[in-house]
């Protein structure tokens, strides 16, 4: 860890619990849709939308990592066969993605995570489409690397090389921090990077995968892992 500069980090249920602000946000689109486009709701419930979804997936697999664009061809869908214009689609989507980027972190994140920034390079990494200006901390983040920028999702090695690349620095000089066994940590020490579970419900680890480089439950034990690495740094020149 005494060798870390750069630290790349996952997003929705790291920083912030995700399943809670999407359920809110499909049902602000929603809501959104009976109000302003009523033959929708006449067409459609919401659990049509979520098998649609699934049917874009399958229907269009080069943009399966593309959040954004699969929740528009859904809507553009359901207001072409309802009699609409498919001009809805972006302002509808807008309403889905202000509900979003709402997010309410963890209380140990924000602190922790300024500190943290003070003293190493910090990377977004996620397969979703947080807007981290939205959500008011695009200030500590150097930068940000998405699936679709990278061309692929987590645990997908060119998301992780794309983060290391903006970073300046090799992989063994990066320490990639993520909730999800597979997607995060496999899929970061499969890259080359050091990789950092969040462990913020007490999990076991799954014994198929090689163990992590090391386990945090919150922003503030990963802040005291990365200041315990640097004191032993100092202490042995």
């Amino acid at each position: 860890m005494h060798r870390i500069r750069a630290i790349t980090l996952d997003l929705d249920d790291t920083l912030w619990e995700i399943g809670p602000v999407i359920r809110r946000a499909e049902e602000k689109l929603w809501g959104w849709l009976c109000e302003n486009f009523p033959r929708i709701p006449q067409t459609y419930s919401p659990q049509d939308m979520l098998t649609l979804r699934q049917q874009m997936v399958d229907q269009h697999r080069q943009h399966a990592h593309d959040f954004r664009y699969l929740r528009k061809k859904v809507l553009e869908k359901v207001a072409l066969e309802s009699g609409y214009s498919a001009d809805l689609v972006d302002p509808a989507f807008a309403v889905f993605d202000a509900a979003r980027n709402a997010v309410t972190f963890y209380p140990d994140v924000l602190p922790a995570l300024e500190a943290i920034a003070e003293r190493f390079t910090l990377i977004a990494v996620t397969n979703g489409n947080a807007n981290l200006q939205s959500i008011g901390i695009r200030h500590l983040f150097a930068d940000v690397v998405t699936a679709v920028d990278a061309g692929a999702p987590k645990p997908a090695p060119a998301i992780f090389c794309e983060a290391v690349k903006r970073a300046g620095v090799s992989p063994i000089e990066v320490l990639h921090v993520g909730d999800h066994p597979e997607i995060d940590i496999a899929g970061a020490q499969q890259a080359g990077l050091r990789a950092a579970w969040m462990n913020r419900n007490g999990y076991t680890w799954p014994q198929h995968l090689p163990a992590p480089d090391a386990e945090v439950a919150t922003v503030t034990g990963l802040r005291e892992l990365l200041q315990h690495a640097c004191d032993m740094q100092g202490s042995d020149t």
